[in-house]
């Protein structure tokens, strides 16, 4: 019989699975002091948890017996996943519970934006008949501008398509045949900028998202466009979305997540033109039925066939591999992370071969980081160790993995391509007994590189004086060099430097290198720079 310990409040209806199981007992206590839940934790072979419990280190000191820890929801915050992890205990969460809640938020929000319905309520509800001051706009034959097509933004497009909008999508993900599929038009950022009626973002919070909608992008809009985040705070600058509504330029926006939460912008909270709602997309009854159910199910798959789906921390693994497999651990996520900043692009094709030593190993481990290296860059920490081989397909990116036991070159060689159409790139590397870590191929170029926080990419024409106008240029810039490594197909034809720098190379410095004569391209390469570290 497994205890389960529900110290949240959480939809009985949805834990209905771990009631009704005969090997499962199930305790619900919710509100309990940190102390209290501290001391009968040992109890418990697993725990479910919203956002009101704080699953500390030093809670989980006690928690000798847990083997999985459930959050019924998305965010898992309030869970110390480190610790979690050096204790053996497999975290879940619920990804996709929320899907259809946060889809009808995004179309309330919308309806309500275009017929001034926050507005005209209060107006009303004071004694007030403006009917003049409240004229809308009707959303039929409307562009509406989706940006991010994963679950969320694919079933908003879909309920768009019934008020008779013109959908345009973007993902970078999403290929011409899906979108046609759908009935909607595949577009760039701008194109959806310069189209739309309406825009709304569905994407993770990341580098590449952080302050899409800014001041730059609002002036490529349509006057009057109205814009809807129901997704992730900070994806819009709040403070040139304010600049934007008060110019007239965009007529209104309706926001249920925000930079700071509580919100506290108030210019932004008391706008005329803005509709705000304290982060509802997940508030639903079915949605707080749905998460419930879904960790409930996963929960028995892994007591009852250790069949794991939604784990947000590292699988386990036995020691023996643990010691064979620990030195390229961090040098896997690494490769898939240069390889995708190198395409410049999501692939439609990702090809990992092992040679040598390593390739008489288990390296699904390995694998799965490299996936989530390559994943991350634009689906955020939605990817974890356990979903990257889901996520994958879900993208609709063909995989295939291959071992050849036979050396090239090296005692223990990895290899990461990626292909989008006619675009390829590729990372080569190993581990050097006595040197660590080791690039030794990129884009078909021999290299002897150490991974390092910051990175430059250099493509150019092997003429005389290149090497010494790059390290001026870099200079002009106060940015130091620390190594250098270069390689060419053939004298005088193309070549590459790779540099590892000081800091960032971004921006003014990027445009300054361009400029150079016989100089294609520069790309700044970033590494998060961390051990990941397996436990048994």
């Amino acid at each position: 019989m497994y205890k389960v310990l529900v110290s949240d409040a959480i939809s009985d209806t949805g834990l209905a699975a771990l009631y009704e199981h005969p090997n499962f007992a199930v305790d619900k206590k919710p509100g309990l002091p940190p102390e209290e839940l501290k001391g009968i934790i040992r109890e418990y072979d697993a725990l479910i948890v919203r956002s009101q419990t704080q699953v500390t280190a030093d809670i989980l000191e006690n928690a000798d017996n847990i083997r999985v820890i459930a959050r019924a929801g998305v965010g898992v915050d309030n869970i110390d996943i480190q610790a979690a992890t050096k204790k053996g205990i497999i975290v879940i969460n619920a990804p996709g519970a929320n899907t259809i809640s946060a889809a009808e938020l995004t179309m309330a929000m919308m309806l309500s934006l275009a017929r001034n319905i926050p507005a005209a309520h209060a107006s009303t509800s004071e004694g007030k008949w403006e009917r003049n001051k409240f004229k809308g706009v009707e959303m039929y034959e409307k562009t509406l501008g989706v940006i991010g097509m994963g679950k969320i933004g694919t079933e908003v497009a879909n309920r768009a398509l019934s008020f008779g909008m013109n959908i345009l999508g973007y993902d970078p993900y999403l290929t011409e045949d899906r979108a046609h599929q759908m009935g909607i038009t595949k577009a760039s950022l701008d194109e959806i900028a310069q189209e739309a009626d309406f825009i709304t973002v569905h994407t993770p919070l990341i580098k590449e998202t952080k302050g899409l909608i800014n001041d730059e992008y609002l002036a490529k809009t349509k006057p009057g466009v109205r814009i809807i985040n129901c997704a992730r705070g900070g994806i819009i600058d709040e403070n040139a979305l304010v600049r934007a509504l008060n110019s007239g330029h965009v007529a209104g926006a309706a926001i249920d997540v925000f930079e700071t939460e509580p919100a506290s912008n108030t210019e932004l909270l008391k706008h005329p033109n803005v509709v705000v709602t304290p982060h509802l997309g997940a508030s639903t009854v079915e949605a707080q039925e749905k998460v419930a159910h879904e960790v409930s199910e996963e929960m028995i798959d892994i007591f009852e066939t250790q069949s794991i789906r939604h784990a947000v921390n590292m699988p386990q693994i036995s020691g023996e591999t643990q010691k064979k497999l620990q030195p390229y651990i961090d040098l896997a996520e690494q490769m898939g992370i240069l390889a995708i900043q190198l395409l410049k692009q999501a692939p439609d094709q990702v090809e990992i071969s092992y040679a040598g030593e390593i390739a008489m190993e288990s390296t699904d481990l390995l694998t799965r980081h490299i996936l989530k290296g390559i994943l991350t860059h634009h689906l955020g920490d939605t990817v974890n160790l356990i979903n990257a081989h889901h996520l994958l397909k879900d993208q609709g990116v063909a995989s295939n993995v291959s071992k050849n036991p036979k050396s090239k070159g090296f005692a223990s060689y990895i290899e990461v391509t990626l292909h989008r159409g006619d675009n390829k790139a590729n990372i080569g590397a190993t581990i050097l007994n006595g040197y660590g870590s080791r690039i030794v191929k990129m884009n078909d170029y021999r290299v002897d590189v150490r991974p390092e926080s910051n990175l430059l990419y250099i493509k150019h024409h092997d003429i005389p004086g290149m090497i010494g106008r790059v390290g001026s240029t870099l200079g002009d810039y106060d940015i130091n060099i620390g190594t250098m490594q270069v390689g060419r197909a053939d004298v005088g034809g193309e070549a590459i430097m790779v540099l590892t720098l000081d800091k960032k190379a971004e921006g003014d410095v990027l445009v300054g290198l361009k400029a150079l004569k016989g100089l294609e391209d520069a790309q700044y390469l970033e590494l998060p720079i961390e051990k990941v570290t397996v436990t048994n």
